[in-house]
């Protein structure tokens, strides 16, 4: 019996029989909108291969039915999960306030003093009440820009947030939105992934009747409560995912950059700049209204959705330093800084092969060498592990270390990459043979360290007295042979000469 529910079904006109026994012995079947509680019932049979409807329920209706139903189960289970996800929307992030106070000293010049206070970043509507009566709640209202869209999928504890306010250097521009009003008072708020995932800086646009005070209009900032409510709008956010990057030489690598703004067709000025040691040099720069790009780096396409991330070609040595992502809209201007770093991998070798057999008493040289690796800090470790503890997992001693290693300056190569050999000299021993030597480099480029083995086969050398009585007795042999070979000679041509014929 498949049985389908007219509340699951409220737009559509369905056949509804309410034959009390069965539902396919309708005399007539009739369309009608069905009343609350009614239920469309099929009951379909089969027999010898041959489908038995009666009620004028032909296999496509069955057919249908069936259909919608699977489609009502999907429709619900995506009503069910958009429903999680607005329960886990964040609603509220505690945030440290860090107001200033601009004065002058004694000495005339200008001081700025920061005071770390608590806040609330609260998200809803106006007339909330705050999450923290005693923090200064920063209510951010709906407007076309949802800040938390940038931030999703993160529990708070693992965000950490500052509010500052922000100053126009009095620059006066009514902000282009509905209902905005002359003036504002303006918010930055910067969010960051504590495990460094992300940074986003977002503006807080707080309606205001007085107008700014000038160019310098930190001097006279209206104070904040303790307990104050600032209803606020998101009006402009700047992101990147990828706050400090780390790359090989040689590789290809995309510094992520995106912003947004609550209103169509703003005038926006997006650079980046690269600075190093003192060093400053612009990359790309593109401003919208008047279409003007120079530099590359940046799609201009992807540029107009809001997507202003610079690809690197080809990483170098010269490439390492700071990427400021900078995106201006009058009167507002963000910037994000990215470090790049470069890390090149160690590539280790040794100067033996992975087994070394010597003679007892004899010394060898070993050499384990660390090469073409950036930045510099390198750690090159010898051990040493016995023989019966080489192949136990449980229950085995550690490895020990050995002291008697030197290590060689470090080698600057051609590439501003380094060297560097860490060796010792082996004394074989028939007691040492079959340990197991195992060098190691720590570098920060790895995961994981390098390990390099070999295993020693110490020989016991042949006697040389042993080897002095062999080669003697054969020399005399020898001796000894050539001499009665060369009397055999000389018989024989006496005989010849003594014969008559």
């Amino acid at each position: 019996m498949l049985a389908v529910s007219y509340k699951a079904l409220p737009l559509f006109r369905i056949s509804v029989c309410k034959h009390k026994r069965d539902p396919l012995l309708c005399s007539g079947a009739f369309t009608a909108p069905p009343q609350d509680g009614d239920e469309l019932k099929v009951k379909v049979s089969l027999q010898l291969g041959r489908s038995l409807c009666s009620a004028r329920a032909t296999r496509r209706d069955i057919y249908q039915l069936i259909i919608m139903g699977l489609i009502l189960k999907i429709l619900i289970y995506l009503g069910v999960c958009s429903g999680v996800q607005s329960v886990h929307r964040m609603s509220w992030l505690p945030c440290q306030f860090t107001d200033e106070r601009v004065f002058r000293n004694n000495e005339n010049h200008t001081e700025t003093e920061l005071i770390h206070r608590e806040a609330m970043l609260q998200f809803g509507q106006t007339g909330d009440a705050p999450v923290n009566p005693h923090a200064i709640t920063f209510l951010v209202t709906g407007s076309k820009l949802d800040l938390r869209r940038y931030v999703e999928e993160v529990e708070p504890e693992q965000l950490e947030c500052e509010l500052r306010r922000y100053s126009t250097e009095g620059i006066h521009v009514r902000w282009p939105v509905q209902a905005a009003k002359d003036y504002n008072r303006w918010f930055i708020c910067t969010i960051k992934h504590t495990k460094g995932l992300f940074t986003a800086t977002s503006f807080l646009r707080h309606p205001s009747d007085q107008p700014p005070s000038g160019q310098q209009d930190y001097h006279s900032w209206s104070a904040i409560a303790d307990r104050e409510i600032l209803s606020t709008t998101a009006v402009m956010v700047v992101k990147t995912q990828s706050p400090s990057v780390k790359v090989g030489l040689g590789a290809q690598q995309k510094l992520h950059c995106q912003f947004a703004v609550d209103h169509k067709g703003p005038d926006v000025t997006v650079e980046w700049h690269w600075q190093n040691r003192g060093e400053r040099l612009r990359l790309f720069s593109h401003t919208s209204r008047s279409g003007q790009t120079q530099g590359s780096g940046v799609g201009l396409k992807s540029l107009a959705g809001g997507d202003a991330s610079y690809a690197l070609p080809f990483a170098k040595m010269s490439s390492e330093g700071l990427y400021v992502c900078s995106v201006s809209v009058t009167p507002l201007f963000a910037s994000l800084d990215i470090s790049l770093h470069i890390e090149e991998a160690p590539r280790v070798s040794l100067n033996v092969g992975p087994t070394l057999s010597l003679q007892q008493g004899e010394e060898q040289k070993v050499v384990c060498e660390a090469a073409d690796y950036y930045p510099l800090d390198v750690e090159i470790v010898w051990y040493e592990q016995d023989p019966a503890a080489s192949g136990q997992r449980v229950g085995a001693s550690l490895p020990k270390v050995l002291q008697n290693v030197l290590l060689s300056s470090h080698r600057h190569n051609q590439d501003k990459t380094y060297s560097l050999s860490a060796f010792f000299y082996l004394q074989a021993s028939l007691r040492d043979s079959g340990r197991q030597f195992t060098c190691s480099v720590h570098h920060q480029s790895l995961r994981v360290p390098i390990r390099k083995s070999f295993i020693l086969t110490v020989e016991e050398p042949s006697s040389w007295m042993f080897t002095l009585t062999v080669g003697f007795i054969m020399v005399i042999l020898l001796i000894i042979l050539f001499v009665m070979l060369r009397l055999l000679h000389s018989a024989r041509k006496q005989s010849v000469k003594n014969k008559p014929y």
